[in-house]
């Protein structure tokens, strides 16, 4: 009996589509040559290779804004690590009424289905790979 290919754990699948979105998320941010700015302090580095990371405004542990582009944005290391996510320049950047939307949408209890993952991973590939 052949074997079958097991299925991804939750957490595997997970952990995939937070790489995925991250890079799609920092990548659509670049300029032609991969550049993307720190949307809280204005620092600039390459997508990739630049200390650039999709830093959230709302944390990542509320599921139901993890994965909203309108969440999360180009962050320099230093803020989003060290400054923990400057939530208040952060704040002044999305302006008041997205902030108090993503706010909001993040009290909303949200369960995704291992399918609604992979269907979000294969959705961030693909957009990936039109801007590569």
């Amino acid at each position: 009996m052949p074997k079958t290919a097991k299925k991804p754990t939750r957490s595997k699948l997970v952990k995939k589509l937070d790489v995925v979105f991250s890079q799609y998320v920092r990548l659509s941010n670049a300029d032609k040559r991969g550049y993307c700015t720190c949307v809280t302090c204005g620092k600039v580095g390459h997508w990739k290779t630049g200390g650039i990371q999709a830093g959230h405004f709302i944390s990542r542990k509320h599921y139901s804004t993890r994965w909203d582009l309108r969440n999360v944005k180009p962050q320099c290391v230093a803020c989003n690590v060290y400054r923990a996510g400057e939530q208040y320049k952060y704040s002044l950047y999305l302006g008041s009424n997205l902030s108090d939307e993503l706010y909001k949408k993040s009290q909303e209890i949200t369960k995704f289905t291992n399918v609604e993952l992979e269907e979000m991973i294969e959705k961030y590939t693909t957009l990936l790979k039109k801007l590569s």
